[in-house]
Parts: C-alpha cells; sequence; structure tokens
C-alpha cells in the first residue's frame, strides 16, 4: 500500500508539470496576443481563467485608499502587495490595480506609506487571478489604513469597499509617480519542480521496495535456517 502511494504521488506530480507547462505555453501565446479593452476582459473572466492577457485602461482614483496583501517575498525580502481599488466606469466594476512591492519594517506595528495613483491615468499592463488556498482564504483585514490583508479576497475585498470589484488585478507595465517593482509569478511552481518532486517519490517508492525486498529475503534465509 506504502509503495503503491508513493508511486501514485509521483504520476500525480508528473501530471502537474505537465499542467504548468501547458500553462506556461498559454502565458506565452498570451503575451504576443493583442492588447484588450477592460470589458473584453470583464467578459472573457465570465468563461475563462484571464492570467497573462495584456489589459489598457483608463482608470480615476475615486479612493485614496490602499490594500497591503501581507507576507509577499521578492528577492529574498519580505513585504508586502500593494493595491489599490479604481474606477474605470461608473457603470462597470472597479479595477484592483497592483501598485508594487513595498518591503516590510522589522517591526510588524509599523506600516510602509504608499503614494497611491491621485489622479486619472491610462494603465497598460498585464492581468492575474490568485487561486484561493483552500486552507486559508479569508481576507482577515485588519483596521486603518493602509489596510494589511493575508489573502485576496476580491468577493469579500468587493464586500469591504461596497463596490463591485472585477475578478482580476491589473499589474501595470509602469504607475505615475512610483517606482515600486512589479514581481510576476503567475505559476508558484515551475513544471521543473513538479518533475524533481516526482523523481523524488519515485525514488522513495525504489528505496521502500528494496528495503521490503531485503527484509523479505532476510525473514526466509531465516527460516530456512531453523
Amino acid at each position: 500500500m506504502v509503495f503503491s502511494i508513493l508511486v501514485k504521488l509521483g504520476f500525480w506530480q508528473l501530471e502537474r508539470a505537465q499542467y504548468k507547462a501547458n500553462l506556461q505555453q498559454t502565458l506565452n501565446l498570451r503575451q504576443s496576443a493583442a492588447t484588450f479593452s477592460f470589458s473584453q476582459i470583464v467578459e472573457l473572466s465570465k468563461q475563462e481563467a484571464v492570467t497573462g492577457f495584456k489589459l489598457a485602461t483608463a482608470v480615476t482614483p475615486v479612493s485614496q485608499d490602499v490594500f497591503l496583501l501581507d507576507n509577499q517575498v521578492y528577492q529574498g525580502r519580505v513585504g508586502y502587495l500593494a493595491l489599490q481599488a479604481l474606477q474605470v466606469d461608473e457603470s462597470k466594476p472597479w479595477l484592483l490595480v497592483e501598485l508594487g512591492f513595498v518591503p516590510a519594517s522589522l517591526d510588524r506595528r509599523q506600516l510602509p506609506k504608499i503614494t497611491p495613483i491621485q489622479n486619472p491615468s491610462r494603465l497598460a499592463g498585464r492581468v492575474y487571478q490568485k487561486q484561493l488556498n483552500p486552507m486559508s482564504f479569508d481576507l482577515m483585514a485588519e483596521p486603518g489604513w493602509p489596510k494589511r490583508v493575508q489573502n485576496l479576497n476580491i468577493a469579500q475585498l468587493s464586500a469591504l469597499l461596497k463596490r463591485p470589484l472585477a475578478n482580476f488585478v491589473l499589474q501595470p507595465n509602469s504607475v505615475p509617480n512610483s517606482d515600486y517593482p512589479h514581481p510576476w509569478q503567475p505559476i508558484p511552481l515551475s513544471s521543473q519542480k513538479h518533475q524533481g518532486y516526482a523523481v523524488q517519490w519515485f525514488s522513495m517508492a525504489a528505496v521502500f521496495s528494496l528495503i521490503m525486498g531485503y527484509l523479505f529475503f532476510k525473514k526466509i534465509k531465516q527460516r530456512d535456517n531453523k
């Protein structure tokens, strides 16, 4: 039973590796595709995942409030991903825009000061949708502004803002008057990582079978010697 579980885990990792390889190919194709309007991406997001598509749209900062997505790592530094909800059109949902990565202070009580987008702007970049962790998916918003949150739960963000939000985030190529970096990691684990994990599971299965085989033949030999 243990051997069977180890082998199945190995094949599962190979399936994940193939899935990630196909996803990376899809993302590459989307980067070379035409730029969409906000309305087009909204409609497309109702049918499929839209991570990787390019978007260009005008935005208006109705609110200066900034959200800080906690527990982010960029180039070995721990910090936050700053986000701001912006209006595209009065008849459309608001758009969550990534302002960039901001390093965290050693003192958790001190939150960084973020300069939000303050004037109507035209932004261009790519969109993404973060997958929620089934073990931890609640917003867990803290009091005050900027507001620290633990997960990018757009439905709960929308309820907090009392405004409809599009179910994706725009990572702009650049933000006016800002030089925060924009980490791009749409695939948390690469295809190569999953292949490496598959090799580990198969290796464990092989070692387990060798140990069981050794113990089996040792037991037979002891029985024959009696």
